[in-house]
């Protein structure tokens, strides 16, 4: 670390480390060099004055700087990018002519495709692997470059990369950043790290038709976590990806395509049928199987249009002669003063012991056997439960729906056994992506729908919203993700439209974080992502019962 004085130094301020003094010109990865041994992962960027910058930008003033371990949210963005590009080098080189797609997360991996001559299988995947593994252990340099669109659209055309070049049409700048690495150019939206011998960890997963991409994560303490299959989740992806080969709609420059020649209003009212047809065929396996089945358990994590979802469902049991009931478990709440506190010290809502789980196993069991139950209200105001006579009776022949993220959680109802449960998962699954090698990761869409949400119904602007994102996620995989398997039915909520509706509504609260806000790098992060969509204006085709009108409003509900 340099100490000495001289006419260019520049004060870094490290956080958590303290100041220390180094030459004007030194780059982030130079610098990172003296604390790698002090983070518990690989520093992969850092964050300079809330902007991300990668490890080969420059210092060249006084400023504060966070580093980014390729565990953290950020960093692991930036780990799967690199690895993607040379994963899609290695096949290029070992498989001629092949077209390589990245598809979507599967079992805490990264799933592609390769489109070959012959079928993918486990030898070639093993081929692919050590390929990567050279290309990983030569070091190779991603170096960063600024060309023209045109010369882009030219190398890309080369490639055979026609989304790429379809959506390059719609750049605004006549300029764009690319990435090489040996002989491949390839753009991606976002950083990398300098260079091929970062990622030292990772393995290949053959997972027919297509292979996982696995790659360290923070919730197996660095290490690349054991490969658990999730073929129900698989089966959901696999039928949006083929619905969107039908509408021919499977990456965003189609989509642009259809706005700006104002030809997308049947592709939208396609796609809210396709959700109807889905949820109607949900009821109906409800209905067959309601003699032993009554009990209707939705879950999700957040944004994915629980509530929507569940009274769409309810007005499908209605036209099959039923007439559900339904109960919220936020009237279950625990009073305040015995809710249990997170690792911050700070009430923990969303723990499945939030909830008085005796007494509402007690009242479920009595609704069940047919018995009236005085239902508690919540009183959020006084943290505490009320009756107010509020009282309820399930008939043998009415299914009862309870809409929650601990609803697929056997020790939710632990009174009732799971042969007399009916569980629904539903998720935003995003089926459209950017190209064929940057896909639009369903986390981020449920973000933008929460950002959109919460600004306009719960009085939260952006600010708000992005700092709670992590703690919400970190409730996702310990409440959620683990029992998404566990279900009779599962629903996709994505829209392949919606990013084009949500992008205005979004847009201008994401632009009040300024560079002052430690949340400056993902608003920016964000803005870039939405600059590919043209906006959709005209939201007259967006039915009233669409879950899309949970975020940005006008639902019938």
């Amino acid at each position: 670390m340099t100490t000495n004085m001289n006419k260019r130094a520049i004060k870094v301020r490290i956080e958590g480390q303290g100041e220390f003094e180094y030459p004007y010109g030194i780059t982030l990865e130079e610098v990172s060099k003296d604390f790698q041994n002090k983070s518990q992962y690989l520093i992969i960027a850092g964050i300079v004055g809330n902007e991300l910058k990668e490890l080969r930008h420059t210092l060249d003033e006084d400023c504060e700087v966070k580093w980014v371990d390729y565990c953290s949210s950020i960093g692991s963005r930036i780990y799967k990018r690199s690895l993607s590009f040379v994963f899609v080098r290695a096949c290029m080189e070992l498989l001629s002519g092949c077209k390589v797609t990245v598809e979507h997360s599967i079992s805490k991996g990264l799933y592609c495709e390769v489109k070959y001559k012959r079928p993918l299988n486990e030898e070639m995947v093993e081929r692919i692997r050590q390929r990567m593994q050279e290309i990983i252990d030569e070091d190779v340099p991603f170096q960063k470059s600024r060309i023209s669109v045109e010369e882009a659209i030219d190398i890309f055309r080369d490639y055979g990369q026609e989304s790429k070049v379809k959506l390059l049409k719609y750049r605004e700048k006549p300029y764009i950043k690319i990435y090489q690495c040996g002989w491949l150019k390839n753009y991606f939206y976002g950083y990398m790290v300098p260079s091929s011998g970062y990622l030292k960890q990772f393995d290949l997963t053959w997972y027919a038709p297509g292979v996982v991409i696995r790659y360290p994560r923070k919730d197996a303490q660095g290490a690349i976590p054991e490969f658990v299959d999730n073929p129900k989740l698989f089966k959901v992806f696999r039928e949006s990806e083929k619905w969107a080969e039908i509408l021919e709609i499977d990456y965003v420059a189609v989509l642009n395509d259809l706005i700006v020649s104002k030809k997308e209003a049947e592709y939208v009212r396609v796609a809210e049928a396709l959700h109807e047809k889905k949820i109607a065929e949900i009821a109906d396996e409800v209905t067959r199987s309601l003699s032993e089945k009554r009990l209707i358990l939705i879950a999700g994590p957040s944004s994915s249009g629980k509530t929507t979802f569940a009274r769409r469902l309810a007005i499908q049991l209605k036209v099959n002669g039923l007439k559900p009931k339904s109960i919220s478990l936020d009237d279950y709440f625990v009073d305040r003063e015995k809710t249990p506190l997170d690792e911050l010290g700070e009430y923990d809502f969303e723990s499945l012991h939030a909830i008085d789980l005796e007494l509402f196993n007690e009242h479920l069991k009595a609704l069940l056997e047919g018995k009236e139950v005085d239902l508690p209200t919540f009183n959020f105001k006084t943290g505490k439960r009320e009756y107010t006579g509020r009282k309820i009776k399930v008939e043998q022949n009415q299914p009862l729906i309870l809409e929650g993220i601990h609803a697929l959680n056997e020790e939710l109802t632990r009174s009732i056994d799971r042969y007399n449960k009916f569980k629904v998962y539903i998720s935003c699954l995003t089926q459209l992506n950017i190209d064929e090698h940057n896909r639009i990761p369903t986390t981020d869409t449920r973000l933008i729908r929460r950002l959109v949400r919460d600004f306009q119904f719960r009085g939260n602007d952006a600010t708000r919203t992005l700092s709670m994102w992590s703690s919400v996620r970190r409730g996702e995989e310990g409440n959620i993700f683990p029992f998404q398997e566990d279900n009779d039915a599962m629903f996709n909520s994505a829209l392949f439209y919606e990013l084009s509706v949500l992008k205005k509504y979004a847009e201008p609260l994401l632009r009040q974080i300024d560079n002052q806000n430690p949340l400056y790098a993902e608003a920016k992060r964000l803005l870039k992502f939405l600059g590919y969509f043209v906006v959709l204006e005209n939201e007259d085709d967006i039915p009233k019962t669409s879950i899309l009108r949970e975020f940005i409003g006008k639902s019938a509900f």
